[in-house]
């Protein structure tokens, strides 16, 4: 069974920094590329960031880029997503997910999904 839990969330002020994990079970972690979405109340969920299998390549959504960074440690199965320069808009459950593919940006191309992890940026 594929499990998927994140980790790191909480309560910050504007401008600090987060560090989200997922760390991955049940799934050959190396053939999976990587996401992670958010979704604020009353909001759709939306792309945040992806990486590759192998970790080479990224891609992020426009409102986070040069802010955040995901990394992955396939020996450790674990994704990361480090989020600095926090803004209140920020404020959101943060999910990591994984999709047999690559870069995808939509949520209907991801296979597997974590529960998710509270972030909130108070200004």
């Amino acid at each position: 069974q594929v499990q998927l839990v994140e980790s790191g969330g909480g309560l910050v002020q504007a401008g600090d920094s987060l560090r989200l994990s997922c760390a991955a079970s049940g799934l050959t972690f190396s053939s999976y590329a990587m996401g992670w979405f958010r979704q604020a109340p009353g909001k759709e969920r939306e792309f945040v960031a992806a990486i590759k299998r192998g970790g080479e390549f990224t891609y992020y959504a426009g409102s986070v880029k040069g802010r955040f960074t995901i990394s992955r440690d396939n020996a450790k199965s674990t994704v990361s997503l480090q989020m600095n320069s926090l803004k209140p808009e920020d404020t959101a459950v943060y999910y990591c997910a994984g999709n047999g593919g690559g870069l995808y940006t939509s949520r209907t191309s991801y296979d597997y999904w974590g529960q998710g992890t509270q972030v909130t940026v108070s200004s």
